[in-house]
């Protein structure tokens, strides 16, 4: 189960969430949201684990990765 860093108004993010969505992926069975918007929990867990304050950003494994063209392309590529 993969960590999908994010927040609502953020246009990447649902980009992100848009392509998961298309994938048919079950948020708590195949991926966890973690709220991220600035002065959040999950926002000092960003930069704690991937060292700059940037969403949406993805943790599946040893995998992590900010840009959404990347993120989608990681999924489309796991999980098609």
């Amino acid at each position: 189960m993969f960590q999908l860093y994010q927040y609502a108004t953020c246009p990447y993010c649902q980009r992100v969430m848009g392509t998961m969505q298309d994938l048919g992926l079950v948020e708590n069975k195949d991926f966890v949201l973690v709220e991220a918007s600035r002065g959040t929990p999950g926002r000092d867990e960003v930069v704690s684990l991937g060292g700059i304050s940037q969403v949406p950003f993805l943790v599946d494994g040893d995998t992590k990765m900010y840009e959404s063209g990347d993120i989608v392309a990681y999924l489309r590529k796991k999980y098609s």
